[in-house]
This record gives C-alpha cells, sequence and structure tokens, in this order.
C-alpha cells in the first residue's frame, strides 16, 4: 500500500487521542483486523475507493463487516467519512500500528535475503539488529534473488546493506570514477 500524508496524520491524531483515554490496546487490536480483512479481501480495499458510491453507504458497510469495533475505532471511521477519507482507512491502519508499536518500544526489523533464511542465519541477522537498534524487534524475512547474495536489514530508517549488488554497483563507480593512466 502507499504511504499517505493524511493517513499518516489521521494516525497520529488517533494514537494520541488512545493514548490519552488508555485506548490504545483495543484500538490495535481493531486496527490489525481492519488490515487483515483488507489484505484478504480486495474488493473492500475497492469498495472503499469507488468515488460513486456514497461515504454513508461505505460507512454503514464498514460497520457491518468490522461488527465489533471498539467506540474509538468508531468514531475514527466516523472522522474518516465525515472528512471524505474512508478510502484511507487501511493505510491509517497500517501507519497506527507502525506508530503504536514505536511507542511502546517495538520495531519491526525487515531483512531481504536472495534465499530463505535457515534458523542460525536469521539468529545471526537478529544479533546483527540488535547491535543498530535497542528496541524490542521482530524480524520479517523477504526473498529477493536480485540482490544475487548477501542481505539487506531495515530498521525503521535505518539500513545495513551487505548485498552482493550493491558491492558491485560500489566497485562499478569506484572503476568508472577512477582515472587510470599508462
Amino acid at each position: 500500500m502507499k504511504n499517505n500524508r493524511a493517513a499518516l496524520r489521521y494516525a497520529k491524531a488517533a494514537l494520541s487521542i488512545s493514548l490519552d483515554q488508555g485506548t490504545a490496546p483495543a484500538l490495535e487490536q481493531d486496527m490489525v483486523e481492519v488490515i487483515d480483512v483488507c489484505n484478504a479481501s480486495e474488493d473492500l480495499v475497492v469498495f472503499l475507493d469507488n468515488p460513486v458510491l456514497s461515504i454513508e453507504t461505505k460507512k454503514e458497510t464498514i460497520f457491518k463487516v468490522f461488527a465489533n469495533l471498539s467506540e474509538g475505532s468508531k468514531r475514527l471511521v466516523d472522522l474518516l467519512a465525515t472528512n471524505n477519507r474512508i478510502n484511507l482507512l487501511d493505510q491509517v491502519a497500517e501507519q497506527f500500528i507502525e506508530l503504536y508499536q514505536v511507542q511502546q518500544g517495538k520495531q519491526k526489523a525487515i531483512v531481504t535475503t536472495a534465499i530463505p533464511l535457515t534458523n542460525a542465519l536469521e539468529k545471526m541477522i537478529l544479533n546483527k539488529a540488535r547491535e543498530l537498534s535497542s528496541a524490542k524487534l521482530t524480524l520479517t524475512s523477504v526473498v529477493d534473488p536480485s540482490i544475487i547474495g548477501g542481505f539487506i536489514l531495515r530498521i525503521g530508517d535505518l539500513q545495513y546493506n551487505t548485498s552482493v549488488v550493491q558491492k558491485l554497483d560500489t566497485l562499478k563507480r569506484e572503476l568508472t570514477q577512477t582515472n587510470y593512466s599508462a
């Protein structure tokens, strides 16, 4: 999903209010459910993006699909509907969870490798990630054969890149910038 500034603003506001009211854990559970349903049903995302349907229809559908929303989540949906931003619900949910996890001292570490990780490699990379961040980390693995070898570790804004492709690019830049004369 695309990263939307408006979604980030709504997520920050929802986090601030839910922390003040002590409802952040319930809101997080609702947002996890929203993401799960939106990921499982592309039709729901297309439905929310449809400009022909009324905002009221979209809001009613959200309340039917997510019948057990907490009061904070219902207010968030109402706010999104009032401001004609209900199509951002899944993005707001993602941003909220990310912000809440950071606020709780948790962070997601994403490792990209050319082949699936073994348990030993996963432990080694998690140890490297703990050197880079003091947060409680959860490791997510992505396989991308185009990096040829090595790994790329992302923790928030930090990136630790030991991929073969990156090393080859660095070598290519050095060779093309160096002026050799005989």
